[in-house]
């Protein structure tokens, strides 16, 4: 039931609109809003016949909440059991997801208290198809709180840190942390993360296995929950071998209708298996040199020992230099600022849409803006004060730049990719840094607010924007001990090209050692 306004709210919500109301004017408009409030409440209350994504199951047992001693890698938020179809690509799989991927009858808190509690009723079309495949899917991994913080903070949130099973004394990377963590130490073959700036590929970079963002829309993004703008955001596997790496995705990857980012470029199927064991021999490898700025001695070293190992396995290998690499990060940051504060002013992910909405994601997202805005990470409050001010003072011009240039980005990247046929470059420019505990609160501020200088997404957050394919390799580690990272690159949809160069680079290494765990 709606809640009655009297004349003095109608003033004050029409004062907050910028809409000046005489008192006069206020009861007339009381008058008919009451009338519209009533019309509404009739129709929200109605029963009316509302089709439901597929694959939702009342039945499912609900699992539990692992113990300290259960869990010692604060890497799982929720543990259970469902077993997918009797046959399958992902047969004999086990698979996880980020804690912000709708699981029907299991707790989804998006790394927030304030979300305890919300359980959805339906699955992410990613889940609905895992099941298909004959997966078991058993559990949810911890996140970054709310997805903010960013890649280098570790994963920092309402349920803990996740350590890095390479070294617990520095971090995992984030926000699918837990995923890094759960499937570096063996913990499950596979997890599905989320990736809007490199939060699948860099935990997969510091703690030393497989991340793939895919083409943009190539795995559907329905049922997964809020990021900050929608044209940035993706999920895709996170694994410790290329052939599940490469199952994953063709049991995910496809056209979907419940996603509108989902368009008719997107194929019904895609074949990454069948071409997994092609070679590189004559395929062209172009090493970008934009990509190395500033990265660490020896991650520039490994990965370019790692491009040699790709030469001697037949493939050409050229320089390649694109000025713009650099330059896309502020726009990237622009649709990240006010893509955060549209979805915090309407309470919607992908409004506008015709599609399917998922009410109940809505409407728990709506309940924490609207009384938990405080709990927000740092950083993500820094974002939506940003995305403000930007408001403010360009009136939406700067989002509207952001995504017009789009296309001129995209070009810079294409036309390298007519010479070659991937992309080469450090995922991150560094080895996971060291846990960083602060003293008191403004420390802990301070910390989190500076994550996102520190390099660690420089060279994956422009394909965030582009949508290109792009997968974190692991390819070596640090005199430390801690993981070293390639970035593949591709052009629209040949993800099935970048998982044929990570398999002959897997099975030119010694992959055992470069995934291994110190006990």
């Amino acid at each position: 039931m709606y809640a009655v306004p009297d004349v003095d709210e109608v003033v004050a919500v029409a004062r907050e609109l910028g809409i000046h109301l005489s008192p006069e004017e206020a009861v007339l408009y009381r008058k008919h809003l009451m009338e519209q409030l009533s019309q509404l409440d009739a129709f929200v209350q109605a029963r009316i016949d509302e089709p439901r994504p597929p694959m939702v199951s009342a039945g499912r047992k609900p699992g539990s909440r692992p113990s300290a001693d259960e869990d010692p890698l604060n890497a799982w938020m929720w543990k259970c059991r469902i077993e997918g179809a009797a046959d399958g690509l992902l047969k004999g799989k086990t698979v996880s997801f980020k804690d912000h991927i709708a699981i029907a009858g299991m707790p989804m808190s998006f790394g927030s208290f304030a979300l305890d509690g919300f359980v959805p009723d339906f699955d992410a079309t990613v889940v609905t198809r895992v099941l298909q495949a004959g997966g078991t899917i058993i559990g949810k991994n911890v996140m970054n709180g709310l997805s903010g913080g960013f890649g280098t903070g570790g994963g920092i949130g309402d349920y803990g840190r996740p350590l890095n099973p390479h070294n617990r004394e520095h971090v995992t990377g984030g926000s699918s942390s837990g995923s890094g963590a759960a499937v570096s130490a063996r913990q499950v073959d596979i997890s599905f993360g989320g990736d809007q700036g490199g939060s699948i590929r860099i935990p997969a970079a510091f703690c030393g296995i497989i991340g793939h963002k895919p083409t943009f829309g190539l795995v559907s993004h329905f049922g997964i929950g809020f990021g900050s703008d929608q044209s940035i955001d993706y999920t895709g596997p996170m694994t410790r071998s290329v052939e599940d790496a490469a199952a994953a995705l063709q049991a995910t990857a496809g056209y979907d209708a419940y996603d509108p980012r989902s368009t008719r470029d997107v194929p019904a199927r895609m074949d990454v298996l069948g071409r997994l064991t092609e070679g590189v021999a004559g395929l062209r490898v172009g090493v970008l040199q934009e990509g190395f700025d500033d990265a660490q001695d020896d991650v520039r070293d490994t990965v370019l020992a790692a491009v040699d190992v790709l030469a001697k396995a037949g493939a050409g290998v050229a320089k390649v230099s694109i000025p713009a690499h650099h330059a896309i990060k502020t726009a990237q940051g622009a649709l990240s600022n006010e893509g955060a504060l549209a979805l915090f002013k309407s309470g919607f992910f992908g409004a506008f849409t015709r599609t399917y909405y998922p009410a109940p994601v809505i409407a728990a997202i709506n309940k924490l803006w609207a009384s938990q805005a405080d709990v927000l990470a740092p950083r993500t409050k820094l974002s939506l004060i940003a995305g403000e001010l930007s408001r403010r003072n360009y009136h939406g011009g700067v989002y509207a730049k952001a995504q017009n240039v789009r296309p001129t980005y995209i070009k810079a990247y294409d036309t390298a990719l007519a010479d070659v046929d991937v992309l080469v470059m450090p995922t991150c420019l560094m080895t996971a840094p060291r846990n960083h505990r602060p003293e008191g609160y403004i420390e802990a501020v301070e910390d989190n607010l500076n994550s996102a200088s520190r390099g660690g997404n420089r060279n994956t957050l422009p394909f965030n924007f582009t949508g290109h394919p792009a997968l974190a390799l692991p390819v070596g580690k640090s005199s430390a001990g801690l993981p070293i990272s390639m970035q593949l690159v591709g052009r629209f949809f040949d993800d099935p090209l970048l998982m044929r160069v990570a398999y002959a680079y897997q099975h030119a290494s010694d992959w055992n050692k470069i995934i291994g765990v110190r006990a």
